[in-house]
């Protein structure tokens, strides 16, 4: 008999959510057999067993939220071995997301938790015992004015915890709705007028947040407020780049492989980055890493936000193999399928708007990297090439860079020398 623990599945990971079982309680399982899919903070991933056996327990339902290291489901030797249950372990994962709900509360101001009730013995009268509850199971059924004395738990020992309180309310909500609007007009007719509703006018509905929308808002909040962002533009003739890019594909044609204007910047980045190691760097708790490897991130919008997988080696990846792998990875975000190793280990990151005929814009830095760089649309502009006026393609580029790892001049540096490598393409590859 074996515990299955919510693992960590990126480096950012505190939480998961269990998207889906695949497989039921009493199914066999083979080491290396799909799991169960886990919503992490970056994408929905699969996660595997580790040993033969029979799934018996399934400890976490599906959509329930729990922490890294809680127990989610057990392993037996037999489709019918029975897990040991004392009461704490399998309460664990549920506990430990209503006192860190609690937690939350007391931060909000809505005062200290009061200590967790036990169940005292029956009073010899045979009066009930006050039922076992969470202090979040207490504070909910006070919102939702419920008698918690009246609620069954379905939680260890009959505790009663948030499911049971939701439950309850809904019901009530069910059998009585009438009942539950009724305070309202009373209470206006105690204060001797009719009160109406205020109505903002934007006719609001409350979306469902997935798990990777709130870590990218926690995350990106975290960057804007804790990373002392400054940011550098540059807009670089692309003449040359358009011609190498067809000169490339044209190359290319036989294999199937197209190569975009976001590979040959990504490639143009990673042997930038070669010559500029200072910006090849983190500030991590007052520590400066340098990195001896080249990974470059690529932003890929998918529904559930901004997801960055990450191209290892990039200084030393073909052309041809970033557009194919580029491509490969973007399709496994967008399907909710990266793997952890796919998007993590990226020291330096590029994000690119042009598609959407964006000018330019200013990217937040991904930590702990360094710095991004943001890419704008394909433009044509009035420019001047040897004293005349004349049409030309261009790129605008910005450079987000962290100050606490990178300078100004440095970032500068870096800058200029990606500039010139872009506008003579072939060093790209030399």
């Amino acid at each position: 008999m074996s515990d299955i623990y919510m693992p960590r599945l990126s480096d950012t990971m505190e939480e998961g959510v269990i998207s889906s079982w695949v497989k039921n309680v009493g199914d066999k399982v083979a080491s290396g057999d799909v799991l169960v899919e886990i919503e992490t903070d970056k994408a929905v991933m699969e996660y595997e067993a580790y040993e033969d056996g029979y799934l018996v327990r399934q400890a976490v339902s599906e959509g329930e939220t729990v922490p890294i290291g809680a127990v989610i489901g057990v392993i037996g030797d037999s489709p019918d071995a029975a897990p040991q249950d004392s009461g704490a372990p399998a309460a664990a994962p549920a506990e430990k997301k209503e006192q860190a709900a609690e937690a939350e509360a007391t931060a909000a101001g809505e005062g200290p938790a009061e200590p967790a009730a036990t169940v005292p013995a029956a009073s010899a009268n045979g009066a009930d015992a006050r039922p076992r509850t969470s202090p979040l199971a207490r504070r909910l059924a006070k919102e939702y004015g419920l008698d918690i004395t009246r609620i069954s738990g379905s939680g260890p020992k009959g505790r009663i915890v948030r499911a049971d309180i939701e439950a309850a309310a809904k019901q009530q909500g069910e059998q009585a709705p009438a009942a539950a609007a009724a305070p309202a007009p009373a209470a206006a007719a105690a204060a001797g007028a009719p009160q109406q509703a205020f109505d903002d006018g934007r006719d609001s509905e409350e979306l469902k947040v997935s798990n990777v929308r709130k870590v990218i808002a926690r995350r990106l909040t975290q960057s804007k407020q804790e990373v002392p962002h400054f940011y550098l533009r540059r807009t670089i003739d692309a003449e040359a780049l358009k011609e190498f890019r067809g000169q490339i594909n044209a190359q290319l044609a036989d294999t199937g492989v197209k190569v975009s204007f976001n590979d040959l910047i990504v490639k143009a980045a990673a042997t930038t980055l070669r010559s500029h190691p200072a910006v090849n760097t983190s500030w991590v708790d007052d520590k400066l890493l340098q990195h001896h490897r080249v990974n470059v991130g690529v932003a890929v919008a998918v529904d559930a936000g901004l997801v960055v997988p990450v191209l290892h080696d990039t200084d030393k990846t073909t052309l041809s193999e970033i557009s194919t792998t580029t491509r490969e990875l973007a399709g496994k975000a967008r399907d909710g399928k990266l793997k952890p190793q796919e998007m993590s280990g990226g020291t330096f990151s590029v994000s690119n708007l042009g598609m959407f005929g964006i000018d330019s814009f200013s990217a937040v830095i991904n930590p702990p990297e360094a710095a991004i760089l943001a890419v704008g649309a394909m433009k044509q502009e009035a420019v001047v090439r040897d004293g005349e006026i004349v049409a030309r393609n261009t790129i605008a580029l910005e450079l987000s860079v962290d100050h606490r790892a990178v300078d100004g001049a440095v970032g500068a540096a870096f800058l200029k020398d990606l500039a010139e490598v872009l506008e003579n393409p072939m060093r790209i590859i030399l």
